[in-house]
């Protein structure tokens, strides 16, 4: 039998599974996270017909050498390739949908096995997990004690809705702005609503008041640089002093030239006794409060306590660090989304759903974070896309589409010599 007529067979065969690369390309030029594949031919084993001989000597007179003659079986497949270029990124504004800028994949499992996958089209379950939108597999990563602190351990990723952020009790207040100069009968004043350790609310007043300033200047206690001030809360009354340089930087609190704060106690609504640290600037400066000659303005800027708060919504980095916002206004940390990388991705296995498993070419994975071991980074609200190029496809159709019908035409002109062959005897 003709050996054309095989290596034409095995042409038609390998063609038909290039085309069937190609035609899985083509269906999944919309799949989100897939990752084309490409063919790689090699050649058959050669028949030997006949084997080299080496020159058999330096006499210039004798024949030289010759070379081997051998005739090719055909054409086998070497390799189905996994292409992990990166893919366009889609922009959804949908929060959990997620993509990857790098060679890392998402980590999801089944409760049995882990599985790796790019596409990070994700939803949350009814029980809060974070899990693919495809199959319901749980993506992992690892989640914060309730006080936003992120653990080692690597977990399912489950946001807990209903999760309620605890009240703080004040425990500093800033006051900025101006105190006038040229003020004598004004008594300028501020409040802030500060908070006790259940979250009740408190108001703190400071009155401010300039009566040295109004005595006569031959009193030996005339300051025209010099401020009472009156602090009240929950029906607690304490007095401090403030005094300012000529240039209306502050000088000292209280008579303290080297510290500008001041401790309030009074007593909060649990009963128990609370300290409001008053932080009046710094001493020599103006960042916090001033004199000069100008309209007063001082405020009582910021206090550092919240009441209860509960969740409302999240927000994922590009680190991937999932951040809860609650209605106290407080932000905690719920969770980090774990990655992994592998030192040869394109041994995967695939294993449907737009997920991978390992293999025992692939390596294990590496497991890291964005920022943490991982060079990748996530985008949030946004999805990869398929990085099929359908112009290449279509190239590589046509290419395939010509070697099959190359090959076909071989083994219908081995059939017509055989033909013939067949025919010689009548």
């Amino acid at each position: 039998m003709m050996r054309s007529l095989f290596a034409g067979v095995s042409g038609l065969r390998n063609h038909q599974v290039r085309m069937d690369v190609i035609g899985n390309n083509i269906a999944n030029v919309n799949t989100v996270g897939y990752k084309a594949s490409r063919v790689t031919f090699e050649e058959a084993f050669a028949q030997l017909v006949q084997g080299a001989s080496r020159p058999p000597g330096d006499d210039a007179s004798v024949s030289g050498g010759v070379n081997p003659i051998q005739v090719g079986l055909g054409m086998n497949i070497s390799s189905i390739d996994l292409l992990f270029t990166q893919g366009n990124l889609e922009t959804t504004g949908v929060i959990t949908d997620l993509a990857i800028q790098g060679d890392s994949f998402f980590v999801v499992s089944d409760g049995q096995q882990r599985y790796y996958t790019r596409s990070g089209n994700f939803q949350l379950d009814a029980t809060g997990r974070l899990v693919s939108a495809t199959n319901g597999f749980v993506v992992q990563g690892r989640m914060a004690t309730p006080d936003g602190v992120l653990q080692e351990a690597i977990t399912d990723i489950a946001l807990p809705f209903g999760q309620k952020s605890p009240a703080r009790a004040t425990t500093t207040a800033s006051i900025g702005g101006n105190l006038d100069a040229s003020a004598t009968t004004q008594n300028p004043e501020t409040t802030i609503t500060v908070f006790d350790e259940q979250g009740n609310e408190v108001e703190l007043r400071l009155v401010f008041s300039k009566a040295h300033a109004t005595l006569d200047p031959s009193d030996p206690t005339y300051n025209p640089n010099l401020w009472d001030v009156e602090i009240q809360a929950n029906g607690t009354v304490m007095n401090t002093t403030l005094e300012f340089t000529a240039d209306g930087r502050l000088a000292a609190v209280g008579g303290d030239t080297t510290d500008a704060e001041f401790d309030f106690t009074f007593n909060a609504p649990t009963g128990s006794p609370q300290t409001v640290t008053l932080d009046f600037g710094t001493i020599g400066g103006i960042d916090g409060l001033s004199q000069f000659s100008s309209a007063s303005t001082a405020v009582l800027r910021e206090q550092d306590g919240y009441t209860m708060g509960d969740l409302q919504n999240i927000g994922i980095d590009p680190t991937g660090v999932i951040t809860g916002s609650f209605t106290n206004g407080v932000s905690l940390t719920l969770g980090q989304i774990v990655m992994a990388d592998f030192n040869n991705p394109t041994g995967l296995i695939r294993s449907g759903d737009n997920m991978y498993s390992v293999s025992a070419n692939s390596g294990a994975a590496v497991l890291g974070y964005a920022g943490e071991g991982s060079k990748s980074m996530i985008t949030s609200g946004a999805l990869e896309m398929s990085n099929v190029d359908l112009a290449q496809e279509f190239t590589h159709m046509i290419t395939a589409q010509r070697g099959f019908q190359s090959n076909a035409r071989v083994i219908s002109a081995s059939d017509e010599m055989l033909q013939e062959l067949v025919n010689l005897k009548r």
